[in-house]
């Protein structure tokens, strides 16, 4: 499900006013430190638990768990593949880069177990943090800045997908699923569980056969990745997005 909220006004902030704000280039801010040197990081998130915990019980995990057996059950290498091949055309809208991060403000990543705020927030917070701890790697603040923009593919222009097809965990399909992956036992009702050529720890892959080769489960970091390479060639964006994923 699509989760729509109503689309701020981003505004320049006024100097006088905001002398504890961390001034991004675009005019934004975000709240320094009271020591104005990187972030504070709270020991907890808005719903009162450890961060990255999906198994404590609060409504909010309620959802995030019922998202999960929906991409688990759903996301079989058939769909990833034919995903792969429809949104391989790239025919669906052509939109700058921020123009495509304004997107985002409308969307809520219904996987998240930490928030609901807008994604765009969280892709400043990104790019931001990453200037502010590697501030000679422009390469990473600019992956950090773009890692999450595929999550458009919840918005009407670019299909509507549900959230099960485009947020949540990305895992290799045609292999046995991983203990690892977050709420493992929803697995079981995957069609692709029953079929024994994936069932093996290889399943279809040679070892050594190269990520590029493995068919990942469909979702934003795929389709980001695909636009990469339509724009701009054989080059390794794959790698620093899926880092980046878990952001």
């Amino acid at each position: 499900m699509v989760v729509l909220i109503e689309q701020s006004e981003l505004t320049r902030p006024q100097a006088e006013e905001n002398n504890d704000d961390l001034v991004l280039d675009g005019g934004f801010s975000l709240l320094k430190s009271p020591s104005h040197v990187g972030f504070t990081v709270p020991d907890i998130n808005s719903y009162g638990h450890s961060f990255r915990n999906y198994y404590d019980e609060s409504e909010r995990n309620k959802s995030v768990e019922e998202l999960y057996r929906q991409q688990h059950t759903n996301q079989t290498y058939e769909f990833a593949k034919k995903m792969r091949e429809e949104y391989g055309k790239l025919n669906k809208v052509e939109v700058g880069i921020w123009e495509c991060c304004e997107m985002l403000d409308k969307i809520v990543d219904a996987s998240d177990p930490d928030l609901e705020e807008s994604q765009i927030q969280h892709a400043l917070q990104t790019a931001e943090a990453a200037r502010n701890d590697y501030p000679n790697e422009d390469w990473l603040h600019l992956t950090a800045l773009i890692h999450d923009l595929g999550k458009v593919l919840l918005l009407p222009s670019f299909g509507g997908l549900p959230q099960w097809a485009v947020v949540g965990d990305s895992f290799p399909l045609g292999c046995a699923f991983h203990e690892a992956n977050t709420h493992f036992k929803y697995f079981k009702d995957n069609p692709d569980s029953n079929n024994p050529a994936y069932n093996t720890k290889k399943g279809i892959y040679d070892e050594g056969c190269g990520l590029d080769n493995v068919m990942m489960s469909w979702g934003h970091d795929e389709y980001m990745y695909l636009v990469s390479l339509c724009k701009h060639g054989e080059i390794s964006i794959r790698h620093p997005i899926q880092m980046l994923m878990l952001c």
